[in-house]
Order: structure tokens, then C-alpha cells, then sequence
């Protein structure tokens, strides 16, 4: 969804909800944003962020993952790694999380002195043991997992997806692997209506409507 990340939600651009969970946390002494648009860096800016530079485009296209850009900050920023030893990465097209839950799962992170920490929200009614996958040509079914097919979802265990809402590491580890994804890594469940990921225009008008839902009930 091209421009997505200024694309207006709720009256005020998508970028501004991710800076503002941020600011309003008070958790960080800089709230940077990565970016190689023009057009996003004011609008950032704007919104209370820093833009101390432009993204490279060898880390811009659309293969690259974003941690890659997050590393890319913390050497920019920090050449010699001795000013932050934590760092959090929230993107943008999750823009429903909270200042409250950045400050939650900062306060798992430093309690279970993890080395990387990421967002995930827990499956609801799509079970995802029942997975299948479906052969275009025939239109036949194979299940992932055989054996859970048969199983009562409520024998099953609790599976969980990543969201990008909130990833937290050690700046040193975040240097030196470039990736959150580690081995090691722990998860902080959010509530899934504040881990919504958009990516196209239908997850647009969901989040409209969740956060018109979310201010008639406040």
C-alpha cells in the first residue's frame, strides 16, 4: 500500500501513533525514525520524532528486514555502542499499541533479563493446528499437522504470532545479530486488538473501526 505509513488514520497520519506510544512512555531518551522518504521524515518530525538522517537505499528496498534498519540507527547514532543499552523497535503499521503496553513490556524485558523480547498475540478462533494447505490444480487439502486434526481445540496448546507492535533488545545484541529473531528470544503478549498489522487497505478500514470502537467505549 504505497505511502501507507502517512496514509491518514482516525484523522492524523499512521506514523504518528507509533511516535506517540513512544513519547508518552517516557521510557527512551530519543525517539528516533528510520526512513529513506523526504516525505515520512517531516511528517515524523512533526510528530515529536528525531530524523537525524535518511535511510540508505541498500537497506530500503523490500526484502530487507526492518531490524537491519534498527542496527543501522544504533551505529549511526551510537558508533562506539556506549550510550543505549536497550533498544525498541515499534513499526509503524502497528499503530494500535499504547503508551501502557510500551511500558508492560519493557517492565517483562527488564524483569526476565531476555536479550531480545518481541511482540505476539495469541491465536483466537482461526485454530492455526488445523492448518491446510490446498493444491490449486485440484483443490485437495494437506493438512500441516496430521495429528492435531483430530484433537479438540481446547487439548491443544496455546500458539502464538508475532506482531511488530513491540521488539526490545540489547543494543549489543541488536548490533551484533541485526535481527531481533534470536534463539534466545521471549515474547510479550499483547492484546491482538492493540497488535493489528496493516498492510493493505481492508486492515486500513479494520483499524478504523477498532479505534472508533476503542473511543466510544473510552
Amino acid at each position: 500500500m504505497p505511502g501507507k505509513n502517512i496514509r491518514l488514520l482516525g484523522g492524523k497520519p499512521l506514523i504518528a501513533y507509533s511516535i506517540e506510544a513512544a513519547l508518552e512512555s517516557a521510557l527512551f531518551s530519543r525517539v528516533v525514525v528510520s526512513t529513506d522518504s523526504e516525505e515520512i521524515a517531516a511528517v515524523a518530525r512533526a510528530s515529536g520524532a528525531e530524523v537525524p538522517f535518511l535511510r540508505s537505499p541498500e537497506i530500503s528496498d523490500d526484502v530487507t528486514p526492518i531490524s537491519a534498519a534498527t542496527a543501522d540507527a544504533l551505529e549511526r547514532l551510537d558508533p562506539d555502542g556506549t550510550q543505549f543499552r536497550f533498544v525498541a523497535q515499534l513499526m509503524a503499521n502497528c499503530p494500535l499499541r499504547t503508551a501502557e503496553d510500551v511500558v508492560s513490556s519493557y517492565k517483562q524485558f527488564e524483569e526476565t533479563g531476555a536479550d531480545t523480547q518481541i511482540s505476539v498475540v495469541r491465536y483466537g478462533w482461526q485454530n492455526p493446528w488445523w492448518a491446510m494447505r490446498r493444491d490449486e490444480s485440484s483443490f485437495a487439502l494437506d493438512p500441516l499437522f496430521p495429528r492435531e486434526m483430530s484433537a479438540r481445540s481446547q487439548d491443544l496448546p496455546e500458539l502464538f504470532c508475532p506482531t511488530g507492535a513491540i521488539w526490545w533488545g540489547k543494543t549489543r545484541v541488536v548490533r551484533e545479530q541485526r535481527t531481533f529473531h534470536i534463539p534466545s528470544r521471549t515474547g510479550w503478549e499483547i492484546m491482538w486488538q492493540h497488535g493489528v498489522d496493516i498492510d493493505t487497505s481492508e486492515d486500513m478500514a479494520f483499524a478504523e473501526a477498532l479505534l472508533s470502537l476503542s473511543s466510544k467505549r473510552g
